[in-house]
């Protein structure tokens, strides 16, 4: 049960080989998408004996790649980088393969990064995303038919020179339409198709010291690509308050100002796009944010929720931004990413749209662990049906979403 940075993943590597840079496709079924999978890698599919299907591939670090309410014939929610995922191909930087549901472990920048070996600058030329959350396969530690596990040692060390040697215990499990429906505090009835699916996600310090703030610490990111739309718009709940105690709403200088027509400020919620045509990102930090957020694609009639664990005392977030930091603790909660290109006439990277959650920072004794969960669910129905839902879960209606940037 779900309690009550600059990241380069967003960013264009100057050197990155063409088959990284993936075109959009044509619609893709669910099923389409899992036959192209098993052609390239192994696929775990998940399912609940009715429309529910969750892909899942261990190869690529267990990661959630695509998804469907609607069984094998219904659409995959999930962005894939078809051109990389069938390469043989892989950059030493960063290889952004996709999926609904990936494990990253933070901070990105700063003193403590874990992107940056001791000493070296910060630029794009010396960013490196650790192997084992980028191209090392995680071992299936047991399988059903609505769940898989995973465990995964490794071992890391920041900019500091700080070493963490930890285990990933991931479980990725199916979650019954009901109690998510439930979970977001409506009745389990409602007329809406459904998937839902969550990653569990324990580290636990291995090595013989504790991790302590001085010498810097972890997190659990995860990250989830969804395919764009021109009419997709990400909902972001906030705690509405004087800036002067709760700081401010939004933290959006990532890439530069956000355009007006990209990004708003309702009185309880933020309005991002997630079309995929310009390359921007926000993220909400911890008094702020409440545990959940979503998006709405109105051109497919598609609702996403994200909800995850937001421990209501925890302040301590790390700091991902590329500099020595004042404070490396003070980073954000939740983060979305919209893809585009990264300057005029390049390619973008997908396109694509992303919606993250982060756990709190882990000062973790040696062989104590810390859990984040982070669910995803997609409602698929009519504006009637899905209206409610959105109120009650974003605190936002239909109409005030699809009209919120225009």
């Amino acid at each position: 049960m779900l309690p009550g940075m600059t990241t380069l993943a967003h960013l264009s590597l100057a050197g990155l080989a063409a088959s990284l840079l993936a075109a959009p496709v044509a619609a893709q079924t669910f099923g389409d998408e899992v036959a192209f999978l098993q052609k390239h890698t192994k696929v775990v599919v998940l399912t609940d004996g009715k429309g529910m299907r969750v892909a899942v591939a261990p190869d690529l670090q267990g990661r959630v790649m695509t998804s469907s309410a609607g069984g094998d014939a219904g659409p995959g929610y999930g962005w894939i980088n078809r051109d990389l995922v069938a390469s043989s191909k892989r950059d030493v930087h960063f290889n952004p393969y996709g999926g609904e549901d990936r494990f990253w472990l933070g901070p990105e920048g700063g003193q403590f990064a874990v992107f940056f070996k001791p000493g070296e600058p910060f630029d794009l030329a010396h960013w490196y995303t650790p192997s084992a959350v980028d191209t090392e396969p995680y071992p299936v530690t047991s399988s059903q038919p609505d769940r898989v596990t995973f465990d995964k040692k490794m071992t890391l060390t920041n900019r500091t020179g700080t070493v963490f040697d930890l285990a990933l215990h991931r479980v990725v499990r199916l979650v019954p339409r009901a109690q998510a429906l439930k979970d977001l505090g409506l009745a389990g009835t409602e007329r809406v198709e459904a998937v839902a699916f969550e990653s569990e996600n324990r580290i636990t310090n291995t090595g013989p010291r504790p991790w302590r703030k001085e010498s810097g610490l972890l997190s659990v990111w995860i990250l989830g690509m969804f395919k764009p739309s021109p009419q997709t718009t990400v909902v972001v709940p906030f705690n509405p308050g004087p800036e002067a105690k709760l700081g401010p709403i939004v933290n959006s200088a990532y890439f530069g100002k956000v355009p007006s027509e990209r990004l708003a400020l309702g009185e309880r919620a933020i309005f991002f796009s997630g079309d995929g045509r310009y390359r921007s990102k926000i993220g909400i930090p911890p008094a702020r944010v409440r545990p959940v957020l979503g998006s709405y694609d109105a051109s497919g009639g598609v609702l996403t929720l994200v909800q995850f664990d937001r421990p209501a005392d925890a302040r301590d977030y790390v700091n991902s931004m590329w500099e020595v930091q004042k404070d490396p603790f003070a980073g954000d909660v939740v983060n979305s990413y919209n893809d585009g290109p990264p300057a005029p006439g390049a390619k973008p990277l997908g396109p694509f749209y992303e919606l993250e959650t982060s756990s709190p920072a882990a000062a973790l004794p040696a062989g104590e662990s810390l859990v984040h969960r982070h669910r995803t669910i997609h409602l698929v129905g009519d504006r009637a049906a899905l209206d409610p839902i959105a109120r009650k879960a974003l605190g936002a209606s239909l109409d005030e979403i699809t009209t919120a940037l225009n």
